[in-house]
């Protein structure tokens, strides 16, 4: 039986996509084995977010081709399709794919048997106005599944190198989205992650169907589901109609993951991010209005090039006086062949790690404060795994419907099950719990 072995880089779509590129493996009989044992095949899932991730998907391939010079070697994701070039020039690479055709690549590996030349297989993504239907029925861990409804992007921010990798905005058939997720309803998953390249973008060229819609159909049709999250969404595509739909539903959950950026009008426009920050603050007030208890967490990038200490201050005080529960800070990365590598006014490293870690101090404070408010009340977790990093040990972890991680004592028989807990000490990034009750198979 032949051995197929992977690595991904990058985001949550990426370990998605790896997951359905398994299945077709799986389907022709191979083994999966760890990608530090030796194996037939090793699939490379990379990532060119950042020039890092370039360099990080360089060394992962050569580690491939050292663990196994026999072995065939894929290489697929973004860094794939936008410089298919540099992979090939790698010694002992075999086959490239990008972020198409990757249904293809079983064949590619027999074409590649067969004649043992190597095949570039990356085409235009560009021209592809199709979403490529790849299926996750189940993933290697068990507890919260992704279920992807779009792909690419029509946004062409500055710093992103994103819709040359992924190309242009395609939804997923809303029939093929509902369909999937009663699957893993059906193989026990209490919580669906709707994610994607632009999320909250799904049915920006679909003909009168949107995400408000999609949300829509997915309660009223996915029978058993208990949790919806959407991993992303950007404020222009929180309509008033999709905030209704938060309101109504009763498997959305008190979460949301809204990119701000940059908190500064004037960087936004340099960003050629398609909002301003009045905008941004109706559409917060909005949904606090439909849902008071939301938790809003957001990706804020700085030291943005030409950024003043006044825009970054607006940045913080936006931020501060709007109560966001979390923040991934980013510190600003060249990505060579975008608009914003070329710009004037590149920010100084130390400048940038100084206002990170200003940033940094803020989150702390806004997310113990988010979490305080739920200290002694019932709240819902499904537990993920076992925490070994706990001084007493055999703690559960998992995530409440509002994104707080807490840890309760208990044996992993709950992993993946609606476990009702009391947060007894609040706190970040870790709340401490007990266990209530199992709230499985319990009516909806």
């Amino acid at each position: 039986m032949s051995t197929v072995a992977f690595h991904t880089l990058g985001c949550k779509v990426n370990h998605y996509e790896t997951e359905a590129i398994w299945q077709l493996f799986k389907e022709q009989g191979y083994e999966r084995t760890e990608f530090e044992r030796l194996s037939d095949v090793y699939v490379i899932n990379t990532c060119t977010v950042t020039n890092t991730g370039d360099k990080k998907s360089r060394q992962v391939i050569r580690r491939a081709v050292r663990s196994n010079p026999d072995a065939v070697i894929c290489v697929t994701g973004c860094y794939a399709q936008t410089s298919p070039a540099e992979i090939m020039a790698i010694p002992g690479v075999d086959i490239v794919v990008g972020t198409q055709d990757r249904t293809k690549l079983l064949e590619y590996i027999e074409q590649y048997r067969a004649e043992r030349k190597p095949i570039n297989a990356v085409g235009n993504i560009m021209k592809n106005r199709i979403y490529e239907e790849l299926d996750v029925p189940a993933f290697t861990d068990r507890t919260r599944a992704s279920l992807k409804i779009q792909e690419g992007c029509n946004n062409f921010c500055t710093f992103c190198i994103i819709p040359w990798a992924r190309g242009l905005m395609r939804s997923r058939d809303p029939q093929e989205v509902i369909r999937q997720a009663q699957q893993l309803v059906d193989a026990g998953y209490q919580e669906i992650v709707l994610t994607g390249i632009h999320t909250g973008g799904y049915g920006e060229d679909l003909k009168d169907y949107n995400l408000a819609q999609l949300l829509r159909d997915l309660e009223q049709e996915v029978k058993g589901l208990k949790r919806l999250r959407i991993s992303s969404i950007e404020a222009s595509q929180l309509t008033d109609e999709v905030i209704a739909v938060l309101k109504q539903s009763n498997i959305v959950v008190r979460h949301l993951h809204i990119p701000i950026q940059s908190g500064s009008d004037t960087v936004l426009k340099r960003m050629r991010r398609k909002y301003t920050m009045a905008f941004f603050a109706n559409r917060l007030e909005r949904l606090r209005d439909a849902l008071p208890d939301l938790a809003i967490t957001s990706d804020v990038i700085v030291g943005f090039p030409g950024e003043t200490e006044e825009e970054f201050m607006d940045t913080f005080n936006f931020i501060r006086d709007h109560r966001f529960s979390e923040l991934h800070v980013f510190p600003y990365s060249m990505r060579t062949g975008t608009p914003a590598a070329r710009m004037d006014g590149q920010i100084d490293e130390a400048v940038k790690n100084e206002r990170v870690h200003r940033l940094i101090e803020l989150n702390d404070q806004l997310a113990k404060e988010y979490a305080s408010r739920y200290e002694g009340k019932l709240l819902e977790i499904i537990p993920e795994e076992e925490s070994t990093d706990h001084p007493t040990g055999g703690m559960l972890v998992g995530y409440t419907d509002n994104y707080l991680k807490v840890a309760i004592s208990g044996d992993e028989s709950l992993i993946g099950k609606i476990v009702k807990v009391k947060i007894t000490k609040a706190g970040y990034p870790m709340n401490e719990g007990q266990f209530v009750r199992v709230m499985d198979n319990l009516p909806v």
